[in-house]
């Protein structure tokens, strides 16, 4: 059985013992979750989505708050002596999937 879920902007199929990266939630490490905005569900047999899983819930709890890697940006113009180095962390949250209620 698995889902699709929208969180921070994105679309996650997730399964009940996934962890997965969501965009930063403010929710403390050991706090349960509910993703209310589940699109499609497929118990097995048969994949139901938009009005047929309104009722759908998924249940996970927080695992841990991090920040990505970072990534540099550079920026650079030729001739002219322009250069500029950024770098961002991106914040995410880890969170564990418990269950999958229809």
């Amino acid at each position: 059985m698995y889902a699709i879920i929208v969180t921070g902007g994105k679309q996650y199929k997730v399964s009940e013992g996934d962890e997965i990266r969501v965009e930063k939630l403010e929710v403390e490490p050991g706090k349960d979750v509910t993703f209310d905005n589940v699109i499609a569900v497929n118990d097995g047999s048969s994949l139901k989505v938009a009005g047929d899983v309104s009722s759908a819930k998924v249940d996970a709890t927080v695992v841990e708050q991090g920040r990505a890697k970072k990534v540099i940006v550079y920026k650079y113009k030729r001739k002219t002596g322009y250069h500029k180095k950024n770098g961002h962390r991106q914040p995410f949250t880890l969170v564990k999937i418990n269950k999958i209620t229809m």
